[in-house]
């Protein structure tokens, strides 16, 4: 690891949870901001960090123009979505330039389309930062510093510091609950109760596997193909850590398999309960899994 990636990592250390907006994980006062945001991207794609990002500017692709000539009452796109293909559908457009929809509404669905392969990013801005999982692991157990470097010593002690929570923590606190907003046990709400039984931590579940829990816990609790994400992390944390959980959900999305949505009345939960829900760069964190009706039906068979 080159030098200074490891004060880039030595800065988030020194952050709340291990997660900060990236303005505050400057490695040294000379490093150019193009140059931190490619050293995060570069941790990014090693699996030691995540992080957020906005885009800035976007274009249409194949996909979206196609859609854009289809009947748009067969589609399962609203009208929202199609503003965004519109505001594209000629030359390269920024958010600013989609009307009638809010900050978050343009931003939530310009990369929802972009997940779909509809539009293309072209210009991004890195928000937030975090320490993976495997970054956690990498730093704890792996990780060794050797070389000259004249590394400050409030940035070793973020390392020392780091190290004493690990150490202290190791016999009672995964390492998903070190890194990610400090999501407490949820408590279950209304008058359902949640099976207590948990899977093995060897035997961690696969993306099918958690469709039909998904299906399993809709069915128990009632809630209606509205299920509230802190009862699947009840279930599956262990063994799946939050980050691992975050991403089948995302893949499971990607595949068409569920629908995720955004809290709206957050007076009927409790913060650690929306603190379960999966954070985005603007607005309310994703907070309900919906599956799609076509799974939701072959589950049942």
């Amino acid at each position: 690891m080159e030098v200074i990636q490891l004060k880039f990592l030595l800065k988030l250390l020194g952050q709340t949870d291990c997660r900060a907006p990236i303005s505050k994980l400057q490695p040294s006062e000379k490093t150019s901001v193009s140059e931190r945001d490619k050293i995060c991207r570069q941790l990014t794609d090693k699996g030691i960090v995540s992080h957020s990002r906005e885009i800035k500017k976007f274009k249409i692709e194949a996909a979206g123009k196609n859609l854009l000539s289809q009947d748009r009452s067969s589609l399962p796109f609203t009208e929202k979505h199609f503003l965004v293909l519109e505001a594209c559908k000629e030359k390269s457009a920024t958010p600013g330039e989609v009307k009638k929809l809010s900050s978050e509404e343009r931003q939530n669905l310009i990369q929802e389309l972009e997940e779909k392969g509809f539009i293309k990013a072209e210009k991004t801005r890195i928000k937030e930062v975090w320490l993976t999982d495997e970054g956690y692991e990498y730093l704890r157990d792996e990780h060794s510093l050797t070389g000259t470097s004249n590394i400050s010593l409030n940035l070793l002690q973020n390392y020392i510091n780091f190290l004493r929570k690990a150490f202290h923590n190791s016999s009672n606190l995964a390492p998903s609950g070190q890194l990610n907003a400090s999501v407490p046990e949820p408590t279950l709400i209304g008058t359902h109760t949640a099976p207590s039984d948990s899977l093995s931590e060897s035997n961690k579940p696969n993306d099918e596997d958690i469709l039909q829990i998904i299906q399993d816990l809709d069915h128990q609790l009632g809630t209606e193909n509205y299920l509230p994400i802190f009862h699947l992390r009840q279930k599956l944390q262990p063994p799946l850590s939050r980050d691992e959980l975050d991403q089948a959900l995302y893949r499971l999305q990607r595949q068409d398999k569920i629908d995720m949505s955004s809290l709206v009345e957050a007076i009927h939960y409790t913060s650690e309960q929306i603190q379960a829900g999966i954070p985005q760069d603007t607005g309310s964190p994703l907070f309900f899994i919906m599956l799609k009706r076509e799974d939701s039906d072959s589950l049942l068979l």
